[in-house]
């Protein structure tokens, strides 16, 4: 039987979603727990592959366990036994060949960014200058729709193909925060990150909106702007089909 699970965490401690050699990440602590809790060994399959210091508000994991448990008792025990800076939310059957990863219709990543330092937005990224939102906007437009994204994508990642179809993307003061929401039907490595670093150069006039586009066309990452730190990107939400759990 497969199960998906729901859960958020903090990644500032963990060097990523994925198990890796002499690392401490969120894969490997969730196999862990669900080994030690069900006594048997799991690995589960994330839905992507969030990088070192990324956090998540919405991830889901899908793991095989051929017998059944109470579903409500065994979300107590993993939230007791994993770390406080990861939670599990909800565990549900699926069908045998359901894919967190291939499934998902969309995910969605918020990027946030203050401009006036406080020490208790440490999940925010502090920009001082000040920020032309309105020009950042007018170059969302030319990330929309199905494109080749190469020019914000980390290199020699072994993809099958650097296209990604972006459903939608703005920048948003709320608050004493600007976040900036893109959602697509897939993300590259590094890509949000890369896309925000180039709007925060049209944001302080270094590049106009429209250049967003050449950027976009020359398929060439060093012509894109510096990464952002990773510390203020979230994974805030990912959709499936209706009807996928059973």
């Amino acid at each position: 039987m497969r199960f998906f699970i729901q859960l958020s965490y903090k990644g500032t401690a963990y060097h990523g979603w994925q198990v890796q050699p002499n690392a401490n990440t969120i894969q490997e602590e969730i196999n862990k727990a669900l080994s030690t809790i069900l006594n048997a060994k799991i690995e589960v399959m994330g839905a992507g592959r969030t990088d070192a210091g990324v956090h998540a508000k919405q991830m889901f994991a899908h793991f095989d366990y051929n017998h059944h448990f109470d579903v409500h008792q065994i979300i107590i025990k993993l939230n007791s036994f994993l770390p406080n800076d990861i939670a599990i939310r909800t565990i549900f059957q699926v069908d045998d060949e359901a894919s967190t990863r291939f499934d998902a219709v969309s995910r969605e990543y918020h990027y946030n960014i203050v401009q006036e330092k406080s020490p208790f937005k440490t999940t925010a990224y502090f920009v001082h200058r000040p920020l032309d939102v309105k020009a950042m906007n007018l170059a969302c437009k030319h990330i929309l729709g199905q494109q080749d994204f190469t020019s914000f994508s980390k290199a020699n990642t072994q993809t099958f193909t650097n296209n990604c179809n972006v459903i939608s993307a703005n920048w948003e003061r709320v608050g004493s925060e600007l976040i900036f929401t893109i959602k697509a039907d897939r993300f590259l490595r590094n890509m949000v990150r890369a896309i925000v670093g180039t709007m925060l150069e049209v944001g302080i006039g270094k590049i106009k909106p429209d250049d967003v586009k050449d950027i976009i066309a020359k398929k060439d990452r060093c012509k894109a702007g510096t990464s952002v730190p990773a510390h203020a990107l979230f994974l805030s939400k990912i959709v499936y089909p209706k009807g996928i759990a059973i």
